[in-house]
């Protein structure tokens, strides 16, 4: 019989209770699911004429309208959290103590409070300093959810990419050294796009985060995805009755295949990155190794080559 570290293996009498207790559990789901089911039915909800709603003109161009905005600050927030993030990842590795503080500093404190309360305090900001600033009403909500999103999601993949940096091996930045190259080189042409291809998956999972965060804007009113459904749910009427269950499960599903396509970009791009080609070029005769091959050719050789004292192979 197998043990775990954490508990000891069951016992014929313990694995027919946990099979028991499983099933229970699993019929009492069911049934809370299918008392939501029915209750919602009588209410009319699941009702042909909620569903009919959806075959009018107005209510698919105010979806239509949601995910284009959604879309919109999603790529601005997205693009400008990869930048932050990049930013801040190459501070916090800095040699400068001032610019190493900072860079934590800000990671910190921004990962620590709340997007919600970061989002409603910059609108709050933006709208008081409006004309100053010289942005309109619909700017205002907009920027705030943006500059929120990527405040917090550029310190989240500043981590990601540290770690991903720091996972590089030491003979890469060594081998780049010893080539005569600065440290913005070889941070920037060496140990970053290594730590991308590492980190890939998870930059990928937190722009799906930052897509779903998006909603927040229906805090601060801003037109997304989600304040459009409300705004729909709470203005129609049918049979005496808001459709809220089948807007909901509508953006619901909306909200799904968005998150899934990027999941899915996710997996084509570390499928094609695992098919790229790999290795040492071999130089034709007489002309020099480029920069980049001259690099792998000398970390090659930190790697393999034989210990002086021991004879043995580092």
């Amino acid at each position: 019989m197998s043990s775990s570290v954490l508990y000891d293996a069951p016992g014929p009498k313990a694995r027919i209770r946990n099979r028991i207790y499983s099933i229970v559990g699993g019929l009492a789901v069911l049934g809370l699911i299918v008392f939501a089911v029915v209750r919602l039915n009588d209410k009319g909800q699941f009702a042909p004429e909620m569903w009919n709603i959806f075959n009018y003109a107005g209510v698919r161009t105010s979806i239509r309208d949601g995910v284009v905005t959604t879309l919109k600050v999603f790529a601005v927030a997205a693009v400008l959290s990869l930048v932050l993030g990049v930013l801040l990842a190459v501070g916090r590795l800095s040699d400068h103590k001032a610019v190493r503080w900072f860079a934590t500093g800000f990671i910190e404190l921004f990962r620590a409070v709340p997007l919600l309360i970061t989002i409603y305090v910059l609108w709050v900001l933006f709208l008081t300093y409006r004309s100053d600033l010289g942005l309109s009403g619909d700017n205002t909500g907009f920027w705030a959810l943006v500059i929120g999103l990527t405040v917090y999601n550029g310190s989240v993949q500043a981590e990601v990419l540290r770690a991903g940096i720091n996972s590089v091996p030491r003979g890469q930045r060594e081998a780049a050294y010893a080539l005569g190259m600065r440290k913005t080189q070889v941070m920037m042409t060496v140990l970053v796009p290594q730590a991308v291809r590492a980190m890939l998956p998870t930059i990928i999972s937190q722009l799906v985060v930052t897509l779903k965060d998006t909603s927040l804007g229906y805090v601060i009113t801003y037109q997304e995805l989600l304040f459009q459904l409300q705004q729909l749910a709470g203005n129609i009427v049918v049979n005496d009755d808001n459709p809220y269950v089948p807007v909901i499960i509508v953006g619901g599903a909306i909200y799904i295949a968005m998150c899934l396509a990027l999941s899915a970009l996710a997996t084509w791009i570390e499928r094609r990155g695992r098919r790229a080609k790999t290795g040492i070029r071999v130089a034709d005769a007489g002309q020099p190794l480029a920069a980049a091959d001259a690099l792998d050719v000398v970390d090659h050789a930190t790697v393999s080559a034989p210990d002086a004292s021991t004879g043995k192979t580092n």
